[in-house]
């Protein structure tokens, strides 16, 4: 196994990873120096006690989809392709052959669980023996780590939103892009439905149509963590061009 491991700021420069407590960054950081070469771990539960962090940590960095969890107890870095690439001569193929053939790769490189048949377990319910429930993180924050807590959310649904967006925006995403399922699906484990995904699209078109904004009416941009932000933001008229600065904006 080699022994050198690197990080891509494309993932641990997010809001989504920064937004996430120190000590859930801290064991992120040791779970990836502890992987074999394809990016599995076996003994993530020994780590998280040797550096003091917490299971809520753990099931944090679940939630957030930063690693997947198999019912072998074994998990596995979703980006670790991203951070990490391993020469042919010191690569030495991962001994977790049935866990690596429940993943796929999307078109960065990332792992995604592979699509289940209708009988078919979910590989992410339980790490070990320990039951992965709900997380309460401060008085109003839920997040939701088992597959089992997680909203069901179909093709139809994500076909809906998307072709809201394209309708109001005048855009052309695709319905099938696992980012934009995935920051979709992200959307519903927060506890927001197909109606707040509408009023956002609403109020950040009527802000930022016609403008030098209007690139940023995008999933990526829409859906991603200011989403609560622009819910909760009142419908603003359209800023010319030339006539207002942006630099108060967050997106």
């Amino acid at each position: 196994m080699a022994q050198r491991r690197m990080f891509s700021k494309k993932i641990t420069d997010t809001d989504t990873f920064l937004d996430m407590p120190l000590s859930s960054q801290a064991l992120y950081f040791h779970l990836n120096m502890h992987a074999d070469d394809d990016g599995f771990v076996s003994n993530a539960k020994t780590i998280k006690r040797m550096i003091g962090s917490s299971d809520d940590d753990l099931k944090l960095l679940l939630a957030k989809q930063f690693i997947f969890a198999f019912e072998s107890g074994v998990v596995v870095i979703k980006d670790w392709k991203i951070h990490n690439y391993i020469r042919k001569d010191t690569y030495n193929t991962t001994i977790y052959g049935n866990e690596k053939e429940q993943l796929e790769q999307d078109e960065n490189g990332a792992y995604t669980l592979r699509p289940r048949s209708v009988d078919e377990p979910s590989p992410q319910v339980r790490l070990g023996k320990v039951r992965l429930g709900k997380v309460r993180l401060g008085k109003d924050s839920n997040i939701y780590s088992s597959s089992n807590d997680e909203p069901h959310i179909d093709l139809k649904t994500f076909k809906e939103i998307i072709s809201y967006l394209n309708e109001k925006a005048g855009t052309k995403y695709r319905a099938s892009g696992s980012k934009t399922q995935r920051l979709i699906k992200a959307r519903f484990n927060d506890g927001f439905n197909d109606e707040d995904f509408k009023k956002v699209i609403n109020i950040k078109v009527a802000e930022w149509s016609g403008t030098d904004m209007a690139k940023y009416l995008r999933p990526e941009t829409l859906f991603g963590t200011k989403f609560e932000s622009y819910l909760n933001q009142e419908v603003k008229p359209k800023v010319e061009k030339g006539t207002q600065s942006y630099g108060g904006v967050e997106f």
